[in-house]
């Protein structure tokens, strides 16, 4: 599959991979009509040159293997005796953007809407989209971006690295703020909420903030050095755009939300107002993806995010704890990386779930650059050496694979990472 990104300055052109009993051609024709000026009768109205002006378009069809078993329920079923009961195909349709203007919402109800709830398709996913170059131009994209972002923490020769506040839930903002302290002294560039906890009633936004904040200034007045803090600020609009506000007020450089949460318009209403990084937390992507003939391509989901306004966006990691392979994590980053139109508004991808230094060398390889966060939470705190041993053999480990040195051999002068190697590669 290629990265689409612009094609018809009016047209909007998505992808499906569909699954089918019935006539592609037709089933193709169905899902064009269905998002556009079509339903299942002639109605009045629907004239000659209204269709010509909005229906939607079927640009090709190229039918692939044939299976024997539906991969969806409630789909119709295969003629009595068909040879190949249900065909897979990439079927591409073309929507005009007058249906849509630029608008994100409307973009996505249009090309992933209804369509998932025909009874022809067995299976449906969107795997591709290609996008005038309009949507670029009317939706901000990233207001920090990779430099932006590097800028804020002084880093610019190597990932950001960073961890998660551990446990999850549960900890006061004095208690948060500890844990804070202990990996802000430990060294790392990035730090940020876990998804379960927002504004909660024993750990309140603008208490927590400020309880961390005093750590990370006290560390910066003592080294120089500044770290990001990805504050969650998931809730309502208003509830967001007050806490973006306290999370400012207290001198915080960054606010987290959980994108499937919260949605697209509140997205586009945040980043209107913010003066801080956006960090997009995927959490429930699975329920998008891991049916293969059902969802989303990550490449697809990506570009709404970024239009709207995302700067740093999940895409798990290599030989991570979730089921994603390898394959698609690093699809998933270079689309992140990938400027969508015309325009240079590229994300951060940001690799987290089980990373520590043995996958450094196998990501730079793979992305050819290091413009990326990368998070550990038993990579730096499970380190035996402590929190400072696992931040340091994170920064040794990259080091190593900028360098084109194997792991072992850079180990041998830097026993943080020897120590890491020994420790991790045994589990």
């Amino acid at each position: 599959m290629t990265d689409r990104t612009t094609h018809d300055t009016a047209r909007t052109t998505a992808t499906y991979r569909v699954e089918t009993a019935e006539d592609v051609t037709k089933v193709a024709e169905l899902m064009a009509g269905e998002q556009s000026s079509g339903t299942f009768v002639d109605v009045p109205g629907e004239t000659d040159a209204l269709r010509e002006r909005h229906a939607a378009r079927v640009e090709s069809i190229t039918e692939q293997e044939t299976v024997a078993e539906p991969s969806l329920p409630g789909a119709s079923s295969p003629s009595e005796g068909a040879d190949s009961p249900y065909t897979r195909a990439d079927v591409e349709i073309s929507y005009p953007i007058e249906n849509t203007g630029t608008s994100l919402p409307n973009l996505l109800t249009t090309v992933a809407g209804n369509l998932y709830e025909l009874w022809p398709l067995s299976g449906i996913r969107l795997v591709d989209i290609a996008l005038p170059e309009a949507f670029a131009a009317a939706n901000p994209g990233p207001q920090f971006s990779v430099e932006g972002t590097r800028d804020l923490v002084g880093v610019h020769d190597r990932p950001l690295i960073g961890t998660i506040v551990k446990p999850n839930v549960g900890l006061t903002p004095a208690e948060t703020a500890d844990v804070v302290e202990a990996v802000v002294e430990a060294g790392v560039d990035f730090v940020k909420d876990d998804e379960l906890i927002a504004d909660p009633p024993y750990s309140p936004v603008h208490e927590r903030v400020v309880a961390v904040m005093e750590v990370i200034d006290r560390h910066e007045a003592a080294t120089g050095s500044r770290v990001m803090y990805a504050c969650n600020i998931t809730g309502t609009v208003d509830e967001m755009l007050e806490r973006h506000d306290a999370v400012k007020d207290a001198g915080g450089n960054c606010v987290m939300v959980s994108l499937h949460s919260v949605g697209l318009a509140a997205v586009q209403t945040l980043r209107a107002e913010a003066d801080l990084p956006i960090h997009g937390h995927r959490n429930g992507w699975g329920a998008l993806s891991r049916c293969p003939q059902l969802g989303f391509n990550y490449e697809v989901w990506q570009k709404f995010w970024r239009l709207a306004g995302i700067d740093h966006l999940h895409v798990s990691g290599l030989r991570n704890k979730f089921t994603e392979s390898d394959e698609s994590v690093i699809r998933s980053a270079k689309a992140v990386q990938r400027p969508i139109a015309a325009t240079d508004d590229v994300a951060m991808p940001v690799f987290s779930s089980g990373q520590w230094a043995d996958q450094a060398p196998d990501t730079y390889e793979a992305l050819g650059n290091c413009d990326l966060l990368y998070l550990a939470g038993g990579g730096i705190l499970g380190h035996p050496d402590g929190p400072g041993a696992g931040v340091a053999h994170l920064k040794q480990g990259w080091e190593a694979a900028v360098r084109g040195i194997p792991l072992e051999e850079y180990a041998e002068d830097h026993e943080e990472l020897g120590t890491a190697l020994a420790f991790y590669g045994k589990r």
